[in-house]
């Protein structure tokens, strides 16, 4: 079973609350598991940085709505509690509870109008667009505010990365050249600007077009092959290249192209002894947004979150 969206968790959530106990977000996380029937996948799966989990981050926001709507109460830091409006929604056996539910209560739907959209949890879980995000973006409602911020990123990346390629397909090879050695060298890879670009796009012996340094001391060379490949790169490229290593003692290299790699040319590199990383045009384009080579920043906005001990007193 997939996930529950933050909506569809919000009536099991307070239920979990009906004795009256103080709980904290986390306690929630077994029984919640059990009554959704998560895998230990499902459970364990993480946003896209790995610093929270997808079912702990909604569990949180959950309450955070409950919250508003004055369902729950947090009597202390951490700790969340039903309060007697929560009783009188169990009693009432509602279907389910989401937002349009809770706009019957006043305090929610003033929460609303001033704002109080961001995160106010106290477990001060990070919400991030989930690595299955876009495909769950067919109803907002079913995203958490945070998740929709993140999704908005996730599609304006998508768009840049497509941009980045259809303008390294219209470059020259001499281009693609130049554009490899910023990636390396802004990967830290390389050396110098200069020696890199003195060594990627002068070889082309037996499908070897440069050695770069690992790092900047050159204790150990990396082979490289960069062609701006029109059509998909299939294995024969992987085995010619692999030869060259062989002849030459070299245990690693890297093959970047604009287009892609057949399966056949994946599984070559992965069978080999030696080290063999593939970058296609996606991940160079990648790349490029990630260590800022060709593109540049527009706007940075900055999400802020309650600090409760600032307003903790002693």
């Amino acid at each position: 079973m997939a996930i529950p969206d933050f909506q569809t968790l919000m009536l099991p959530v307070l239920k979990q609350f009906a004795d009256g106990t103080e709980r904290r977000s986390g306690d929630l996380r077994a029984p919640l598991a059990i009554e959704f029937a998560l895998t230990p996948d499902e459970i364990a799966q993480r946003f896209a940085r790995g610093v929270h989990t997808v079912f702990g981050n909604r569990i949180a926001w959950a309450i955070t709505y409950l919250r508003r709507a004055l369902i729950l109460a947090s009597p202390r830091r951490g700790m969340y509690v039903i309060t007697q409006r929560g009783t009188d929604v169990l009693k009432q056996s509602p279907a389910n509870i989401d937002g349009r539910y809770l706009n019957q209560f006043p305090e929610f739907v003033a929460s609303k109008s001033t704002g109080a959209s961001s995160a106010e949890s106290n477990d001060s879980e990070s919400p991030e667009i989930p690595r299955d995000g876009p495909s769950q973006a067919n109803d907002s409602r079913s995203l958490t505010p945070d998740e929709q911020v993140h999704l908005g990123a996730a599609r304006i990346k998508e768009t840049l990365v497509a941009q980045i390629l259809e303008k390294i397909k219209l470059g020259s090879p001499a281009a693609f050249e130049r554009l490899v050695v910023d990636v390396l060298v802004a990967m830290d890879y390389g050396g110098s600007h200069e020696d890199a670009a003195q060594v990627v796009g002068k070889g082309g012996d037996g499908g070897i077009d440069g050695i770069i340094k690992q790092d900047r001391l050159g204790l150990e060379s990396i082979y490289v092959q960069a062609k701006r490949w029109e059509g998909v790169v299939g294995r024969p490229v992987i085995q010619q290249f692999v030869g060259a290593l062989h002849e030459r003692k070299a245990r690693k290299g890297v093959v970047i192209t604009a287009s892609s790699f057949t399966k056949d040319a994946i599984k070559s590199a992965k069978d080999q002894s030696l080290t063999i990383i593939l970058i296609d045009g996606v991940q160079l384009a990648e790349y490029m947004i990630e260590f800022g080579v060709g593109v540049s920043n527009v706007e940075t906005i900055k999400i802020k979150r309650l600090d409760e001990d600032y307003f903790a007193e002693e």
